[in-house]
């Protein structure tokens, strides 16, 4: 295939994912997408020296940024002023950009676990046994601790986030290439969260997983919109991954599979075609 445009994908094969094989995801990623792209991989943090001879990047299981994060930031910052094409678009309002908006739609009234992060507000939060502790900037549950309330006076507030621990019937995660629902993932039992088997959403659900899509405006790129079912039954958003999601892709049968590939292909090829206004951060 002649002037086939090149593609830099940016992953970690070594990283180890409690549960999850995340060098094999990218593996296939990288063998699929090699049919329509020039395709290279390298370490996140080779990322920003090989930024300028690529016609995009695709970022997927680079890992937790907290063992890299000055060359994240770098990588970013060259990325934002060059406006080259980086697929995540680095306009992510979800964990891109640390875990502030999960005290954001709190706020705001959306269906999440409630969340705080000053002392002066723990009696915003219900009435429970246990308090899930986790850092603002964390990931991949890095740092989190599980407190009684009685230690919660004891917290060093400024850097952690504070919620209740929610007694959820199971987690269930929503998958989007862009704005467009690919598929559907849940962990039956909450003791094991990536025992993972296909979910099919409702009409609800669906609602639910796109009120966050529509709320990051993220033009380009993946979002897991990882939620728990309530013993009530309602829906509370966990986590909204926009940066690199695990996408357990394992699970899918071969034509989900292609679905998704096929998916993934249309977007990098829309972002290609996109102008220079469409690759950076927005304003907001």
């Amino acid at each position: 295939m002649p002037d086939r445009p090149s593609l830099l994908l940016v992953t970690d094969h070594a990283y180890q994912a409690r549960g999850r094989r995340y060098c094999d995801e990218d593996i296939f990623l990288a063998a699929r997408l090699r049919e329509r792209f020039r395709l290279a991989t390298c370490d996140p943090r080779d990322a920003l020296g090989l930024l300028d001879r690529f016609d995009a990047v695709l970022v997927r299981n680079s890992g937790p940024v907290l063992g890299y994060a000055r060359e994240h930031a770098a990588f970013a910052a060259a990325a934002l002023a060059r406006g080259a094409r980086v697929y995540n678009q680095l306009a992510g309002r979800g964990d891109m950009a640390g875990k502030q908006y999960l005290l954001d739609l709190t706020a705001a009234g959306f269906p999440v676990i409630p969340t705080v992060d000053r002392r002066e507000r723990l009696d915003r939060l219900p009435d429970v046994d246990q308090y899930v502790v986790k850092p603002k900037l964390g990931a991949d549950s890095i740092g989190l601790e599980v407190v009684g309330r009685e230690r919660l006076d004891a917290l060093a507030f400024g850097d952690v986030l504070v919620q209740p621990r929610v007694d959820f019937r199971y987690e269930v995660s929503f998958y989007f290439v862009d704005d467009v629902f690919q598929y559907a993932l849940y962990a039956p039992d909450p003791e094991r969260r990536w025992a993972l088997e296909r979910y099919e959403p409702s009409d609800a659900d669906l609602r639910f997983a796109r009120r966050f899509v529509d709320w990051n405006g993220l033009e380009h790129g993946i979002q897991r919109v990882d939620a728990c079912r309530a013993p009530d039954g309602e829906l509370l958003l966990v986590e909204l991954e926009d940066l690199n999601p695990y996408l357990s892709l394992d699970l899918l049968d071969a034509a989900a599979r292609d679905r998704f590939v096929d998916a993934l292909t249309e977007a990098l090829e829309r972002l290609l075609a996109c102008g220079d206004a469409c690759c950076g951060r927005r304003e907001r």
